[in-house]
């Protein structure tokens, strides 16, 4: 027994005040259980969460009698007490417990009970708890089974937001909750920042035997990822098409689109994805362009041909559609096939002006002018895991290449028709394309996945700072909603409601590696820690690689070569 229910507070089925016995101790995030017995002889178990916990003298009446029982010289006892918020009732009878009943630590399968680990089938490791105990998620609330999706929020660089996903990731592929399943799942990862995310397939040298024991703890074995491909796109101005990366120099490959791609695909409304107001009057020019692109005739090894010329690179392409909209001659009429209809000659500029701005961003991403240019189209199923690296480039080129891989992705689901193998996609900076207040192609694809993914297979793992600046519809589509550190002023918005107070004020000063963990089995969210990634982050982790090559592929060296 670590308690009693209190009798002079209230104690309801929502929350009751337990004393603490002098001998014990309960802090936040415990697990209790008590039980009452029922006037025909049943036994209801109660169990809940410690959320607050309170210690204050008894028989003192001012603030300032404390010196005065510290020295002796007035009686008063410390009491401590935690507030517990119920988790489950079992049978369900929503009875409060009775002041005076005994509150004992759940433990072992209590604690399985209390959290609802008991009814799980497909337990997903989550993390672990303050007691280094394991914390589950229920699959079918990830992989659109009963709900989907995933949404995590935190300040960047201390919410640690990628490296949770990331664990997740590897939690699904290597605890056997997918099953068989797990061969065939793909996994297409954004790299936003930096290139944290360019060694998932090296070990991390800065592992030690407590972060191996914590995977041990979950039912996992620490290892990186073992099938990785790494895409990144072409460096400014090289006509070999050399991946701009920095520290990782083999194992990857570039990407970019043909031409023919380009306009055949219909792509030319993403470089317009910037947030614009959809009721822009050059948006009817951008659908009208991409209409007549489509119709263009190929010209060979991924190049269009447009008014008779072979159309190579990105900027010959913005010349051409410049000279049909403002033609040489003032005095020739426009051909309103590549305007939709009678403009005027500002929203044409309008178009030309974003157009143009966008050739200096978008050129090294969108050309024919390589020799076989069409082996370099993204092949989302070549790897179990895709990092598609965009740190690099400029925001508009960003959202450019974020918006096409997702249509990409969720038309390639969309025409299997079935959902299986999934297809998880972890996105960062999620405000940036899809935000609340304005509309874009890329937040229409988001839209699509949060609100039609579940029935598909296709599965978005979303992060941001702020879920108060992300596009509603997709945060509540989100079954798991996950929490970091947050700044004080975020904390309090609506988005946060699932948090009670307490959790609220902690998620403030979380430290990294702490989350939140909130999913529809349980009424309270958990709070998880999770390990130390066995992958390395940064190239000064870069250990081996599961085939045994480091970077510099001497496999005595599993540092040389790095920057």
């Amino acid at each position: 027994m670590v308690g009693r229910v209190i009798g002079i507070e209230d104690a309801t089925p929502l929350e009751f005040w337990v004393a603490v016995d002098p001998e014990q101790t309960l802090q936040l995030d415990d697990v209790v259980a008590l039980d009452r017995i029922l006037p025909d002889g049943q036994l209801v178990r109660i169990f809940g969460l410690v959320t607050q916990v309170r210690a204050r003298h008894e028989g003192a009446r001012f603030q300032s009698d404390v010196f005065l029982i510290s020295d002796g010289i007035l009686p008063a006892e410390v009491s401590e007490a935690a507030l517990v918020q119920p988790t489950r009732f079992e049978p369900e009878i929503l009875l409060p417990p009775l002041p005076g009943a005994a509150v004992r630590r759940a433990t072992d399968n209590e604690r399985d009970i209390a959290l609802s680990f008991d009814d799980v089938d497909r337990r997903l490791p989550a993390g672990l708890s303050r007691s280094d105990e394991p914390i589950f998620l229920d699959l079918d609330f990830v992989d659109g089974t009963k709900g989907a999706h995933i949404n995590i929020s935190g300040i960047s660089g201390v919410a640690t937001k990628t490296s949770y996903a990331t664990f997740l990731l590897y939690s699904m592929f290597n605890s056997g909750v997918l099953g068989a399943e797990a061969a065939n799942t793909k996994a297409l990862i954004f790299n936003v920042k930096g290139e944290d995310l360019l060694f998932l397939d090296h070990h991390n040298s800065s592992m030690n035997p407590e972060q191996v024991a914590r995977y041990r703890a979950l039912g996992l074995e620490p290892a990186p990822f073992r099938d990785v491909g790494i895409l990144a796109p072409p460096r400014k101005g090289d006509p070999n098409a050399t991946p701009a990366t920095g520290s990782r120099t083999l194992g990857v490959s570039p990407f970019f689109w043909t031409i023919a791609q380009f306009c055949q695909q219909g792509l030319l409304p993403f470089l317009f994805a910037d947030s614009e107001d959809e009721r822009q009057q050059y948006t009817i020019v951008v659908q009208s362009v991409t209409a007549q692109l489509t119709k263009l005739p190929e010209g060979g090894d991924g190049t269009v041909r447009f008014d008779g010329r072979t159309i190579r690179t990105f900027s010959e392409l913005v010349d051409a559609i410049e000279t049909k909209l403002i033609p040489d001659d003032p005095d020739d009429m426009v051909d309103q096939r590549w305007t939709g209809r009678a403009v005027g000659a500002g929203t044409i500029n309008a178009f030309i002006r974003r157009l143009a701005s966008s050739r200096r961003h978008l050129e090294q991403l969108i050309r024919a002018d390589i020799g076989n240019a069409e082996r370099y189209a993204l092949d989302l199923d070549a790897h179990q895991v895709t990092v598609i690296d965009i740190h690099s480039l400029h925001d508009r080129a960003k959202r450019f290449v974020v918006g096409v891989v997702l249509r990409q992705a969720f038309d390639a689901k969309e025409a299997s028709g079935v959902a299986k193998p999934y297809q998880f996609v972890v996105l960062d900076e999620l405000n940036k394309y899809a935000p609340r207040d304005s509309s874009s192609p890329i937040k229409e694809i988001l839209l699509d996945v949060a609100e039609r993914g579940r029935s598909l297979g296709i599965i978005l793992i979303g992060a941001q700072q702020t879920a108060s600046e992300v596009e509603r519809r997709i945060v509540s589509n989100c079954a798991i909603r996950v929490v970091g550190r947050l700044d004080a002023a975020e904390a309090k918005r609506d988005e946060y409601g699932f948090l009670p107070t307490v959790q609220r004020q902690r998620a403030t000063i979380l430290k990294p590696g702490s989350m939140y963990l909130s999913q529809p089995r349980l009424p309270v969210p958990l709070l998880v820690e999770f390990p130390f990634p066995a992958w390395a982050t940064r190239s000064a982790e870069a250990g081996l690689s599961p085939g045994g090559a480091s970077q510099s592929g001497d496999p005595d060296d599993p540092f040389a070569g790095l920057v």
